[in-house]
């Protein structure tokens, strides 16, 4: 069974990698991003909530999330395998996480971090709100949801590394180039 958590800054490819290689591994692929923005979309209550924090490039606070994730991890399609993307974002929800599948009796194999340069990481998502009309990612929101990256969520490498379930991959590599890596790390 493979369970595992991307890491990485926004427009590293977390998204991308998780839908490959979670068809490729026949699991669930748990994007709390996509959640979010269909939530927005459908203007539920959390959805309102989320979008006042997502609108200014913050992160959407961890009691807004927590519940939605003990919830997705309970569902079927979960109950074989997953990979969490966009999830946990801080120290503190890694150990929530920690917490909830000792609680609900699974476990992860490995925490991935795809490591992009920032310049890259910009270009990329600028290119990205052009093409999928995403209305959250200017080039403004784009540099404050790196500094948040960087403040908040960037310990979570120095977390995954002291319990020995952290491997980094090169993002800034052809698509199939990361697939291919990511392919040989979890078979």
């Amino acid at each position: 069974m493979t369970r595992l958590i991307f890491l990485g800054a926004p427009g590293a490819g977390k998204g991308t990698q998780a839908q490959i290689l979670a068809r490729s591994c026949g699991i669930a692929h748990i994007s709390t991003g996509d959640i979010l923005r269909a939530e927005v979309k459908a203007q539920t209550d959390l959805g309102v909530k989320a979008k006042s924090f997502m609108d200014k490039g913050e992160l959407v606070p961890d009691s807004l999330l927590l519940d939605m994730i003990r919830g997705r991890l309970n569902q079927d399609d979960a109950s074989t395998g997953w990979i969490l993307d966009g999830f946990p974002r801080n120290v503190a929800q890694a150990e929530f996480l920690d917490r909830l599948l000792a609680d609900i009796g699974q476990s992860y194999e490995l925490a991935i971090d795809l490591s992009v340069p920032q310049s890259v990481l910009v270009t990329r998502l600028l290119d990205r709100a052009k093409i999928q009309n995403r209305p959250d990612d200017t080039e403004d929101v784009i540099r404050r949801r790196l500094v948040v990256y960087d403040e908040q969520t960037a310990p979570l490498i120095d977390f995954y590394q002291r319990k020995g379930v952290l491997r980094s991959i090169d993002g800034d590599r052809d698509l199939a180039a990361v697939t291919s890596e990511l392919e040989a790390l979890v078979k």
